[in-house]
């Protein structure tokens, strides 16, 4: 039976690895998967989603206000059977097109897998994550690590010294230089100011 999957994480945990195995696995029996990846992240350029290992493949993109329903059924129509579908930085997707993909799955009997962000950098639900934790069926962390050592669930933005920024917009796109993984305990304490970290000098290397 088809299921809507909600794989998340804090930053740096490998979620587009994930997804790419994924689509390789479908690929490798013979079955297609179509992914998903939002217009606005274009780090690896449009259309391309990109691991930090230097896994990647095409992607058809998306805006906020694009029906996801009504792009894989056309995507249906124009290339046959498919058997899965593939969201990258899904924490990106509207509360609409959450409802779409759960569309998919109940109407159309296919699987979507849905990889992103639980929280943003001030420890706020995205719009998307907040609906896939209400309406996914299987909820799936994927586990990464603070520089402490703990298991990292937070998300910290920082400047270019290594500080922690408390304001500014929710969505600003950016990799290893702009966002680091921190436990909960960290990520009080950075946030109250008592102390920095410097992504490129951390102990634990963020794969």
């Amino acid at each position: 039976m088809a299921k809507l999957y909600f794989y998340y994480s804090a930053m740096n945990a490998g979620k587009t690895t994930t997804l790419l195995q994924s689509a390789h696995n479908y690929r490798e029996r013979g079955m297609r998967a179509a992914i998903l990846t939002p217009r606005l992240d274009h780090r690896a350029g449009s259309g391309t989603v990109a691991s930090r290992i230097g896994l990647s493949a095409q992607a058809m993109t998306f805006e906020r206000e694009t029906d996801l329903e009504a792009v894989i059924r056309a995507d249906i129509a124009a290339q046959g059977k498919l058997h899965c579908v593939l969201v990258d930085e899904a924490q990106f997707l509207s509360r609409a097109q959450v409802w779409q993909l759960s569309e998919v799955v109940d109407e159309l009997g296919i699987p979507v897998l849905c990889y992103g962000l639980r929280t943003d950098f001030r420890g706020e639900l995205f719009e998307g994550s907040q609906y896939l934790l209400a309406w996914a069926d299987e909820l799936i962390e994927i586990k990464t690590i603070c520089h402490t050592g703990k298991k990292a669930t937070m998300t910290v933005r920082v400047d270019e010294r290594g500080h922690a920024v408390q304001e500014g917009p929710q969505v600003e796109i950016g990799g290893n230089e702009r966002y680091v993984s921190v436990s909960r305990a960290e990520f009080k304490k950075i946030a109250r100011g008592e102390g920095r970290i410097d992504p490129l000098q951390a102990p634990f290397p963020f794969v």
